[in-house]
């Protein structure tokens, strides 16, 4: 097909090695007209298939759609990622404007008569057919995403649904850009040393860039990036600045009015409700979970019922200790949000003889990374190679050549690591490129995307044990894409329920602290000295400190998640911020802890509907990942090879080729309780 005058090329012929586009070739106003001819180019393309007139097949009708529209998907790849790591005005006004052109673009396929009556053809004669068990999924996994997409909603029903997907894309945009306008805009300048006192040199090196990068009038600067949020919360004695901090960090999405995500919010549930009572289910949450492991709202908080009561004892207990240091401080009123994460560092100092400063110089970033690739390759036979001569999407983005022990190619990972003002916060992985193997197939293009303090010129980076596990737990997520080796695309990889996605990515994060590992790869940044023996003892030691104030910032969060899409949406919807409230009160949530991720700024949540109704999946997977780390433990090595060929073949390997229960147990042979979650956690079950 010739390019059309106007298109940029770059956006759609990737002729780079590995199959990769031409990075910088490609400008923000490219994506605008690219989007236009993709969509107009990706609707063609169904029409020839729904009009076909031969008997419906596997391969020209499932086949065929699932080939279908690789131009969007290439213009589509790129432009999501640049709108979440370097974004601009121009793309955000194209983000507000793309996403409800993109919801109707996808009404138009999955709205469509003649396509939905060969699917459904294909799957009433589906026992006939003689398909394999990929393909069979395959096809029940077309007619039930049809389905839910309204295919069989009368004409009413689908004009309104697909009113309602292009509200709720506006909204999700309006939602992400708030954050990161929020985000952008606050900072914190610190000019004198006594309010740098409690940091130690690595921070103030992080809080001296930061200062340079937004052009502060002052030597340092605090910022919202969780990489320095989070470590001046626990590390600053200054309690007036903590605060400051804490509540612009709780304040993001919320802090203007021309930046009121409460308000979207409002809306944004209003309309899933309606979306969802239109598709024939009682509320929005039986919509996201139908086709999950969990399966119903009452699963979800029976399991994280289980955890709460325990977790607020826990808490509570630390609390009391935090509360003695506070007082000893001279601090006579009850502590705060902004005073925990200080006192309890210093608990974990007096305790454990554990300081984040001596640990950090053994977590160099650089280290980490390989560290994450070493036991990729103890594990599956996998390697890595470095290509500077090939750019990524951004100058400090680092692409890698990925290799199976034979030499072949398998796959190319990009990594993106350090914080900016255009990037939204938080660490994610996303897939430019899908594997699969039909027509010649093609390997997989994988991302991780982090938002760690960037050092200054010249300085290495230094993480802190919470930064390594994310970038391991992200790189688990990477694997998950590596390592498919499926037919069909749309099954590929990470494209499993929302409560199995997060198996491979958290049961990734316990080979962090599998001790040969932090020995050979955590060494001393200026010496290269192995970390000692004392100081890994007590990193292990502490891996469980403070697990009530983790357990509740984390299941309030998805405690609230889903009562808020159970909820009668005139309640929760009339006003989000009284519902939080209300619903924590009749918790009992602790005045001193607030939500890991509160309403205004619940990206996971918000920011799309990825995770809505499905922010418990985090620990639904970690019932199944504390198991299947288990199976390692069990065979007295963490890298038996026998334990691992399975892993890979049964988990990292199969995608969505068949129900996420089955891949466990072809893993486990059965499926966890939650005893093992308990566990891992320090928390003791109620029958314990």
């Amino acid at each position: 097909m010739a390019v059309e005058a106007g298109l940029n090329p770059a956006l759609t012929k990737w002729n780079g090695e590995f199959g990769l586009p031409d990075f910088q070739q490609v400008s923000d106003r490219d994506f605008e007209p690219a989007f236009d001819h993709a969509m107009a180019a990706h609707l063609a393309e169904i029409d020839v298939i729904a009009g076909n007139g031969d008997t419906p097949t596997m391969a020209n009708t499932i086949e065929a759609f699932e080939l279908s529209g690789l131009d969007l998907q290439r213009v589509s790849g790129l432009f999501w990622h640049r709108a979440g790591t370097d974004s601009t005005p121009e793309i955000q006004k194209l983000e507000r404007e793309i996403g409800p052109k993109l919801a109707t673009h996808s009404a138009k396929i999955f709205m469509n008569a003649e396509l939905f009556a060969r699917i459904s053809d294909l799957y009433e004669r589906r026992s006939a057919l003689g398909l394999t068990p990929e393909q069979e999924r395959v096809l029940e996994l077309h007619y039930k995403r049809f389905v839910k997409e309204g295919a069989n909603l009368d004409e009413a029903g689908k004009t309104r649904l697909a009113e309602i997907d292009q509200r709720l894309a506006v909204l999700a945009a309006t939602f992400g850009q708030n954050v990161l306008g929020d985000e952008a805009s606050w900072v914190l300048p610190l000019k004198s040393e006594a309010d740098l006192a409690g940091l130690p040199d690595s921070l103030k090196a992080a809080l001296a860039e930061a200062a340079r990068e937004r052009g502060v009038d002052a030597p340092y600067a605090v910022t919202l990036a969780r990489s320095i949020a989070d470590p001046f919360l626990t590390l600053s004695a200054r309690r007036d600045l903590r605060e400051k901090v804490f509540r612009g960090w709780t304040a993001r999405g919320d802090m203007t009015d021309e930046r009121r995500n409460p308000d979207v919010v409002a809306e944004t549930l209003k309309l899933r409700a309606e979306k969802a009572r239109l598709l024939g289910y009682d509320d929005f949450a039986a919509l996201k979970l139908d086709g999950t492991m969990a399966k119903t709202a009452g699963a979800v908080e029976e399991l994280l019922n289980t955890v709460w009561p325990q977790a607020l004892t826990s808490a509570a207990a630390h609390q009391a200790d935090l509360q003695t240091l506070a007082n000893e401080d001279g601090i006579n009123d009850a502590i705060q949000p902004w005073d925990w994460r200080y006192y309890s560092e210093k608990l974990r100092q007096r305790n454990y003889d554990l300081d984040d400063g001596e640990l950090k110089p053994y977590l160099q970033l650089d280290r980490m990374i390989e560290a994450a690739f070493d036991v990729a390759n103890r594990l599956f036979g996998i390697s890595f190679r470095e290509r500077t001569d090939i750019a990524g999407p951004h100058p400090e983005a680092r692409v890698f050549e990925v290799l199976e022990a034979n030499g072949s190619i398998r796959g190319v990972f990009i990594g993106d690591y350090f914080a900016r003002p255009t990037k939204r916060s938080g660490a994610w992985m996303n897939l430019l490129r899908k594997q699969h193997k039909l027509q010649g197939g093609q390997s997989p293009v994988v991302f991780n995307v982090m938002n760690f303090a960037k050092p200054s010129t010249g300085q290495p980076a230094l993480l802190s044990m919470d930064d390594a596990r994310t970038l391991f737990h992200e790189f688990g997520h990477a694997l998950h894409g590596l390592l498919s080796d499926v037919t069909y695309p749309s099954v590929s990889g990470t494209s499993v329920s929302r409560d199995f996605v997060e198996l491979p990515s958290q049961l990734y994060e316990h080979w962090l602290t599998v001790p040969d590992v932090l020995r050979k790869h955590a060494r001393h940044v200026e010496t290269g000295q192995p970390i000692p023996a004392v100081l890994l003892d007590k990193v292990l030691a502490a891996r469980q400190f403070d697990a009530g104030f983790d357990a509740i910032e984390y299941t309030s969060s998805a405690l609230v998640d889903m009562r808020v899409h159970t909820a009668d949406p005139t309640r929760a919807g009339s006003d989000p911020i009284s519902f939080e409230q209300d619903f924590l009160d009749e918790l009992q949530m602790p005045s001193a802890i607030t939500m890991r991720h509160r309403t205004p700024h619940f990206l996971h949540v918000y920011y799309g509907d990825g995770y809505a109704a499905g922010y418990y999946s985090y620990m639904w997977s970690e019932v199944l990942d504390a198991d299947a780390f288990a199976a390692f433990e069990e065979a007295g090595d963490p890298f038996d090879s026998d334990t691992a060929k399975l892993l890979r073949e049964a988990v990292y390997s199969s995608g969505n080729t068949r129900p996420p229960e089955d891949a466990y147990k072809a893993f486990r042979k059965r499926l966890p309780t939650a005893d093992a979650m308990l566990a891992k956690r320090g928390l003791k079950s109620e029958a314990a």
